[in-house]
């Protein structure tokens, strides 16, 4: 997040586009709520679904799976074509405006609506509200990400908050809401292709050499690989092993036939989890982890805040933290590994991490502190790009709208997309194991449009088969009105329906991000 989670309150317009916050991210759907209730803030949700955080907008648009771009372009275009954009912050603060403003000449609100279902009236009231806003915030989450314009689509974000000066300030920002709770700090300590810890480059020789001196070790140069292309590079015989660290790739990556296909053609496969996962049911060794109860350390949450983590209990059933296993092992290696405890790893990631340097546990024993915290003396950072951008001026970035990489057709003729329900967290590997939660939500389902089930004769609760180009799961029908005619949505939490059997592999060209948000199906009364 650019900006903070105590800011949202003080928001007066929240644009939230896909996200379903009051079920996955409940303690900031509650800052939304309340900016709503108590400071009377205009809310504005672009979802294919009537989630619940609709009740408390003021504008809903109910956008077609895949279409993120279009729209998002031609709220930018309204704002262009009525002169509602910023001119001293683009003057001062950015470059490219006039490429920009070409790039979306064609982007009306009218040729937006046949590509997103959203009327062009709805596409105005939402530039103009959100232009008119003295504080305002952008949320989102995997429904912007998980197409294959999933980079663009966050590029014409940021192209929108540039263009009426939100950013830079309290309450206003462009604000990712991370899918897990410390996907931030992993994506911090360099889980990325690209990047080292503190996202320098890989390509940065300056940092190259850093790590290379800190760690006494040579450094490769070239780009890593993402997970997808990890997979593929197993199936054609070039990755030979895999160590898997608290993932579940089988039932969370799409196109589960494909994933299988690339684990099972490992020479070797390790899996360190806290639960025997539909994964770690193909390694060949399967390392036992603590879970969050059971050890020290941080997390590093949604608005980059590094927060203590305690342990409660002892690690049982011969488990170990993490940390412990990855020494274990670089000493079985015949390195040296001279970590005692957690503190002493961050007491290392202080001294070749910049946006940590100032981050001890020492200093957030008490409250965490937010990156970039520089040195010791430093208070953290709120807010980011309060002055400047990290490149110095904002760059607006033209965006060209393209089709999803799968389109209906008569023999799939819905559009399906995917995400989490309320009481099942990701594939489902803890809260699957809880009795109240598995009361509430026990097995699969598919959400239908009462138009659609009856057409196809499905009544509510019927089991039914789901089919794409990759192959046939079932699951229980749930007939609702929350979602249009046309697009059905399946959770991705349940094993025994496992959804990403039927996604695509079609990817974002940058990120390597799978399109999970849209999938061609069809839907037949299971026999």
């Amino acid at each position: 997040m650019t900006n903070s989670i105590e800011e949202i309150s003080n928001a007066d317009v929240i644009f939230v586009i896909g996200s379903n916050t009051t079920e996955q991210h409940p303690v900031i759907g509650m800052r939304i709520i309340e900016a709503v209730r108590k400071n009377g803030a205009k809310l504005i949700v672009v979802d294919p679904r009537r989630i619940p955080l609709v009740e408390f907008s003021s504008i809903f648009a109910e956008i077609k799976p895949g279409t993120n771009l279009a729209f998002i372009n031609s709220i930018i275009n309204v704002i262009i074509a009525e002169g509602l954009e910023n001119r001293k912050f683009i003057e001062e603060r950015t470059e490219g405006y006039e490429e920009l403003k070409a790039s979306v000449s064609e982007y009306t609100p009218e040729w937006a609506a046949e590509i997103t279902g959203v009327d062009a009236d709805t596409i105005r009231e939402i530039a103009r509200t959100y232009a008119s806003g003295k504080n305002a915030t952008i949320l989102y989450t995997m429904g912007i990400t998980q197409h294959i314009t999933g980079s663009m689509n966050v590029s014409a974000l940021a192209n929108l908050t540039m263009l009426v000066g939100q950013i830079g300030k309290p309450s206003s920002g462009l604000n990712p809401l991370r899918g897990q709770n410390n996907v931030q700090g992993a994506c911090d300590m360099g889980a990325l292709a690209d990047s080292l810890p503190g996202y320098q480059k890989a390509s940065d020789e300056n940092a190259i050499k850093r790590f290379e001196e800190f760690w006494g070790s040579d450094f490769a140069r070239e780009k890593g690989m993402t997970a997808t292309q990890i997979f593929d590079a197993a199936i054609k015989d070039k990755v030979k092993a895999v160590y898997i660290i608290g993932e579940n790739p089988i039932l969370s990556d799409s196109d589960t036939n494909h994933v299988k296909k690339a684990l099972e053609s490992l020479d070797f496969l390790v899996v360190q989890d806290i639960f025997m996962t539909e994964t770690a049911k193909l390694a060949n060794v399967v390392l036992p982890a603590s879970s969050f109860l059971e050890k020290d350390g941080t997390f590093t949450n949604t608005e980059r805040r590094v927060q203590r983590v305690r342990k409660v209990i002892e690690s049982v059933g011969g488990s170990k933290p993490d940390w412990e296993i990855l020494a274990g092992i670089i000493k079985a290696m015949g390195f040296e590994a001279e970590y005692n405890s957690p503190s002493d790893i961050m007491e290392e990631i202080r001294k070749v991490v910049p946006i940590y340097g100032g981050i001890t546990y020492e200093r957030i024993d008490s409250e965490g502190i937010q990156w970039p915290c520089t040195d010791r003396n430093h208070p953290g950072t709120k807010y980011l790009h309060r002055q400047n951008f990290s490149r110095g001026k904002g760059k607006f970035v033209a965006n060209e709208y393209r089709d999803s990489g799968e389109i209906v057709c008569d023999e799939y003729p819905f559009i399906m997309t995917t995400g989490r329900t309320q009481h099942h967290y990701h594939t489902g590997t803890m809260t699957r194991r809880s009795w109240a939660l598995h009361r509430e939500q026990p097995r699969g389902f598919i959400e239908i449009n009462p138009a659609d089930a009856k057409k196809l004769g499905i009544r509510d609760n019927a089991k039914v088969k789901v089919t794409s180009r990759r192959g046939s799961i079932f699951a229980d029908a749930m007939i609702t009105d929350k979602i249009n005619p046309g697009v059905v949505f399946m959770p991705i939490h349940f094993g025994e329906s496992p959804v990403n059997k039927l996604t695509n592999r079609n990817l974002d060209p940058v990120a390597q991000i799978p399109e999970f948000k849209v999938c061609s199906v069809r839907i037949e009364v299971a026999k």
